[in-house]
């Protein structure tokens, strides 16, 4: 019975032989996986060392920064202005401007109440036309009183008429000449009276001394309006107005560097509220007195080309150049530092950081511009490139930015 159940027991040959086969086919399939994934992170840099780089950032420049004598800085200033206030006394009753209003020269600004010079002055020309009435009435007795006279002269010449008659139409004749007088200084003194009516009335009247812009509005309607703005809580002027033609750049400069600076000099302006853009300056005045503290003397530059955006007290900055700008030269360019240029199979490139790794990227480049190269394509103002090490670099390295 034992024989018979030792003879059943056997080995599978085939089963064993598919074993040793699946395993081995597992294993190349996890050598193979293991390869990819190498091969993947390898690609992507994950073995690569980390290169430690320092970085510029590709600028935006103007070709008259190369020529370029004296810098200075100061604020746009109006030449004329004005704290506009009435020379009566009164209470505002109407403003018709605001901050930035332009207005032009004998506009009405503001008024003051002026029901009681309103008055004044229709009583003035209620004088002068009653003054006026006199006169023609006093011309018409002159008129009667001269003929009257001149019969009776003829009558007491012939004896025809007693002398007491010709003594009474020559004094009659008299007075009618002083009324016509007198009528005549009625109507001077009325037509002064309207004048001075007219006057007050207009002193109520607040009008634009020069066409400009409102900066600041100082007064309003209900307040007391004073010329000397001595009564509590009274308002002296009633708004303040600029001449924005009459705009210029007052800026400090070095007694050192005055020599370098004379009347009629070409500069450039910028203005810090709006960087990209450059304004053409002329030096229009050398002011003849230094501040003694500073050690500087005051320039005035006006600006050659209006413009609405430049406003009064604004800050700027100055640049003294040795020759005006041509047209060509009041764009912008783009350049970098020339020590970021490498050169890679005979072309220029430069390393452009994208995030943790740098892109090897091809430039054209252009003239020089003092100390910086411009670059035609490749690379626009604001992008951050590589400065040193770049014979450390190629193209997807990565990088670490040295902390500086």
């Amino acid at each position: 019975m034992a024989q018979e159940e030792l003879s059943k027991l056997r080995i599978d040959k085939q089963f064993t032989a598919k074993r040793p086969v699946r395993k081995k086919m597992a294993v190349t399939l996890v050598v193979a996986s293991a390869t990819v994934v190498v091969a993947v992170l390898v690609s992507r840099g994950l073995f690569t060392p980390t290169v430690e780089v320092e970085c510029v950032t590709v600028s935006l420049v103007y070709p008259s920064q190369t020529f370029t004598l004296l810098n200075a800085s100061g604020y746009v200033v109006a030449q004329r202005k004005a704290a506009v206030a009435s020379k009566a006394t009164g209470r505002l009753e109407w403003l018709g401007v605001e901050e930035g209003s332009r207005v032009r020269k004998g506009e009405i600004l503001a008024r003051l109440e002026n029901r009681d010079a309103e008055a004044a002055r229709d009583q003035a020309a209620a004088v002068l036309v009653t003054s006026r009435s006199s006169l023609d009435e006093a011309k018409v007795e002159l008129q009667d009183a001269t003929l009257n006279y001149a019969r009776q002269k003829d009558l007491v010449s012939q004896g025809i008429t007693a002398r007491a008659d010709f003594d009474v139409a020559e004094a009659r004749y008299r007075r009618a000449l002083a009324a016509v007088s007198g009528a005549t200084s009625a109507i001077k003194g009325a037509e002064a009276g309207l004048r001075g009516g007219e006057v007050a009335l207009e002193y109520t009247l607040i009008r634009a001394p020069f066409d400009g812009v409102v900066l600041t509005k100082n007064a309003d309607v209900g307040d007391i309006v004073t010329p000397l703005g001595a009564a509590a809580n009274a308002k002296a002027a009633v708004v303040s107005l600029a001449d924005m033609d009459s705009l210029m750049v007052e800026t400090d400069v070095s007694e050192a560097n005055l020599e370098k600076v004379r009347v009629g000099h070409p500069c450039e302006i910028l203005l810090d509220a709006f960087p990209d853009a450059r304004f053409r300056g002329m030096v229009h005045t050398i002011v003849p007195t230094a501040d003694r503290s500073k050690a500087t003397v005051m320039v005035k530059v006006r600006f050659v080309d209006k413009d609405r955006r430049i406003l009064p007290e604004m800050s700027a900055k100055v640049a003294f150049l040795e020759r005006p700008v041509t047209p060509a030269e009041q764009k912008p360019r783009t350049a970098l530092n020339p020590a970021a240029l490498s050169t890679r199979n005979g072309s220029s490139v430069v390393f452009k950081v994208a995030g943790e790794v740098v892109v090897q990227t091809p430039v054209r480049l252009g003239s020089r511009l003092g100390e910086l190269q411009e670059v035609l394509s490749g690379v626009k103002g604001g992008d951050k490139i590589v400065l040193k090490p770049l014979e450390k670099l190629k193209n997807d390295s990565k990088i670490k930015v040295a902390e500086k």
